[in-house]
C-alpha cells in the first residue's frame, strides 16, 4: 500500500486490490501518518468468525464471571461458522445449524446469541444475519418436598449434594451458585450474597441462610481447598451436569438444576410470600417479572376478583 495523489488530495492505494482509500488531506506528513495507521489496522483486521470469537472470548476471560460457559457455547458453533467471514453468516446457515444441531431450541438459541454477541463486540457493522428458533414454552415442573428429599439423598458426591441443598435454599441460578466464593458468605450475619447475572449485570441478591444452608456451608468450609464454595478435588466446579443427572437417575426424580430455582420460588409463593420479596431473592430488578410467572402460585391469587362473583 502506498500514497498516491488523487483528485486534489492524498489517497492510499493497494496494488493487490487496485483500490484507493481517500485520506482527505493535502498535507504529505499527515497523509503518511494516516497511511501507517491504515496499514496497521488492515494488518490486524479480523478475517474469520473464529478470529473474532477468539478475541471476544479472551476479553471475556477477564471481564465475565463465568467465561467457560461462553467457550462451551462456541464449541458446537465453530465447525459450522468458524471458517466464514462475519458477513457470510446468513439466516440460511442458521437454519442449517438448527437442523444439524442435536439440541433443544433453548440451547440452540443460546449458542447463536453467543455468536451474535461475539461478532457485535468485534464490529457492530459486521453484516452477519441471524435467525432463531421460537422459544420453547416455559416449563412448569416443580418438585414436591418428598421429591426434593429423594433427589438430595441420592446425590453421592459431596459437591452435588451441596449444590442441590444450596440451590433450593437460595433460589440461585446455576451459574451464580457455581461462581459463589467464600468472601460472599457471611456466617456471622447469616447472609449469602449471590451474583445473579453474567458479570453481575443483574445485580446481586442477598439471601439469609436457612438452617439447612448453614449446616451445608459449615461442612463445606471445614473441607475447603479453594476460594469457591462448590468445589471438587481442589478445583472449582465448572459443570454440575453429569453429577446432577446421576442423582436424578438414582432418585427417579426428573429434574434439571433450574427446576430447583423454580421450585424455591413456587414454594415461597405458595407460602404467601409477597412478590416483591420473592423478586429480591430471585434477583429480579422488576417485581412485575416475578408476578407474571409466580403470582398464580400464591394462595390469594385472584381471590379478590373471584369474590366479586359470589351470589
Amino acid at each position: 500500500m502506498r500514497l498516491v495523489w488523487y483528485r486534489g488530495s492524498w489517497a492510499a492505494y493497494d496494488p493487490k486490490t487496485k483500490r484507493r482509500t481517500a485520506l482527505r488531506t493535502t498535507d504529505r506528513a499527515l497523509a503518511e501518518q494516516l497511511l501507517a495507521d491504515l496499514i496497521k489496522n488492515t494488518a490486524h483486521k479480523v478475517e474469520t468468525v473464529s478470529e473474532a470469537m477468539a478475541a471476544y472470548l479472551d476479553e471475556k476471560d477477564t471481564t465475565t464471571a463465568a467465561p467457560e460457559r461462553l467457550r462451551e457455547a462456541w464449541i458446537p458453533l465453530k465447525p459450522h461458522f468458524g471458517n466464514l467471514r462475519p458477513d457470510q453468516v446468513t439466516r440460511k446457515l442458521c437454519r442449517e445449524y438448527h437442523e444439524e444441531r442435536k439440541a433443544g431450541p433453548g440451547t440452540i438459541n443460546k449458542e447463536l446469541r453467543t455468536l451474535r454477541a461475539g461478532l457485535n463486540w468485534h464490529d457492530k457493522n459486521n453484516g452477519a444475519q441471524f435467525e432463531f428458533l421460537p422459544n420453547p414454552p416455559p416449563r412448569d415442573r416443580r418438585l414436591t418436598l418428598p421429591e426434593y428429599r429423594k433427589l438430595r439423598d441420592a446425590a453421592k458426591m459431596r459437591h452435588v449434594r451441596a449444590f442441590i441443598i444450596l440451590a433450593l435454599a437460595t433460589a440461585a441460578r446455576k451459574g451464580a451458585l457455581l461462581d459463589l466464593t467464600w468472601d460472599r458468605v457471611d456466617f456471622e450475619g447469616g447472609i449469602i450474597t449471590l451474583s445473579t447475572g453474567e458479570g453481575g449485570r443483574k445485580g446481586r441478591a442477598t439471601i439469609p441462610m436457612t438452617k439447612a444452608a448453614r449446616e451445608c456451608l459449615e461442612e463445606l468450609k471445614n473441607a475447603a481447598l479453594t476460594d469457591y464454595v462448590i468445589e471438587w478435588a481442589g478445583k472449582p466446579v465448572q459443570s454440575i451436569k453429569k453429577g446432577f443427572a446421576a442423582a436424578c437417575k438414582r432418585s427417579g426424580v426428573e429434574c434439571t438444576p433450574h427446576v430447583l430455582r423454580h421450585t424455591a420460588a413456587c414454594w415461597m409463593a405458595e407460602a404467601g410470600t409477597p412478590m416483591s420479596e420473592i423478586a429480591q431473592v430471585l434477583g429480579h430488578t422488576d417485581s412485575r417479572i416475578t408476578e407474571r410467572v409466580y403470582a398464580k402460585y400464591s394462595p390469594d391469587y385472584l381471590r379478590g376478583a373471584i369474590s366479586a362473583l359470589e351470589t
